[in-house]
């Protein structure tokens, strides 16, 4: 059978066959881009990946079950990054958040601040419907934090899990969600200087300059919980 052919049969839009190039749920990468090896940062002990933002441990808040592969933020106790630093990179994560929960999943975090969104990036996590930065895109699931909102609402439904993907290639970012892609842009342009200039981020001077760093998970007051964590990094 044809490659066209399979598409056709299982409603395929593109079918992925490269382990260099490479694709996640069928989505390609951006043109010649090369991919690694995928790295599992949770299993089989979220410990070997990851510690608390500015701590060498992971926090007491942080539970990982290791039957059901799945990482819990059940009470107040900090955010959390991978031990190892990314520059380019693609980065999938399942989550799923309780009523009117929040968190985030950041990138490039330095820890040159002493709380993680002073200087990283973050992809937005929440109920959108009952958390109230679900009323503003530029906050809502999916969004660039308070910068570029996604182009729709493509959250499933709340206790139900949503698939997020960042791809991080030099300076060119795009936020996947639930296999669509909500946003692209690029960072460190003038475009982008102007619209942190016009958030709370422009008090802190280090914030998205670092071309590499950690990946943070947020403990945000609420109920949050992570599966299926893995990474790979590109190149061109």
């Amino acid at each position: 059978m044809s490659l066209r052919s399979l598409r056709a049969a299982f409603g395929l839009g593109a079918l992925c066959i490269s382990s260099l190039t490479g694709c996640a749920h069928g989505q390609p990468l951006p043109p010649g881009v090369k991919a690694g090896a995928w790295t599992d940062l949770l299993g089989p002990d979220a410990v070997t990946h990851w510690r608390g933002y500015r701590v060498d441990s992971l926090p007491s808040a942080w539970a990982f079950d290791p039957a059901t592969g799945v990482l819990t933020r059940s009470r107040p106790g900090g955010d959390i990054v991978t031990r190892q630093e990314y520059a380019d990179f693609e980065l999938e994560v399942e989550w799923r958040v309780g009523e009117k929960g929040n968190s985030g999943i950041f990138y490039h975090a330095t820890e040159a601040t002493g709380i993680i969104y002073e200087n990283a990036p973050e992809m937005q996590i929440l109920d959108n419907k009952g958390h109230n930065d679900g009323k503003n895109t530029l906050t809502s699931a999916g969004a660039n934090y308070a910068l570029d909102a996604p182009v729709r609402d493509v959250t499933r439904p709340l206790g139900e899990w949503n698939k997020a993907r960042i791809v991080v290639i030099g300076s060119h970012v795009e936020h996947w969600l639930n296999d669509v892609k909500l946003l692209e842009y690029e960072l460190w342009t003038p475009e982008w200087t102007a619209k942190v200039a016009k958030t709370k981020f422009a008090q802190w001077p280090t914030y998205g300059l670092a071309h590499r760093g950690h990946i943070g998970l947020q403990e945000h007051g609420d109920v949050a919980s992570f599966r299926h964590i893995r990474i790979r990094e590109l190149s061109r």
